[in-house]
């Protein structure tokens, strides 16, 4: 790993806001037949603060893609507070650490934690296959 100092540091993160949505029993075990099925979103979005810090929420969502009377939803809003240590800093850098840098650093926690919920809300079957890649998200972004 190559040694750079770094532009930010995170100062805390915690779990604003965890939904766990199943109707009934019926949508559960409806739910738990198709949940692999199911699409995971991401919303990144951020709120300036005193003293050069910054609010990054990262909000994942868990729901099926499909219109099914029977379904169940699963959303976490993870808030990351960010000390901006490089005062110089480009606004195109700051776009970089929000979208790539600080998601890539808090993202396996806020995985594990998602995941243990859902499995907790009687799920227990649920892999999350794909590995996010913020850098290419951000890329898609700009093009």
């Amino acid at each position: 790993m190559k040694m750079m100092t770094k532009k930010y540091e995170i100062a805390l993160n915690y779990i604003k806001d965890l939904s766990v949505e199943v109707p009934d029993a019926q949508s559960f075990l409806f739910s738990k037949e198709y949940i692999t099925k199911y699409s995971l979103g991401i919303n990144i979005s951020t709120k300036s603060m005193k003293n050069d810090m910054i609010e990054i929420i990262t909000k994942l969502n868990y729901k099926d893609p499909r219109e099914n009377k029977k379904k169940s939803y699963f959303e976490i809003s993870y808030a990351t507070i960010v000390k901006i240590v490089d005062k110089n800093i480009k606004k195109e850098d700051l776009e970089k650490i929000i979208l790539i840098d600080v998601q890539n650093e808090i993202y396996p926690g806020l995985e594990r934690i998602f995941l243990n919920v859902i499995k907790d809300a009687g799920f227990p079957d649920l892999k999350l296959e794909k590995k996010v890649d913020f850098e290419k998200l951000y890329n898609q972004k700009l093009n």
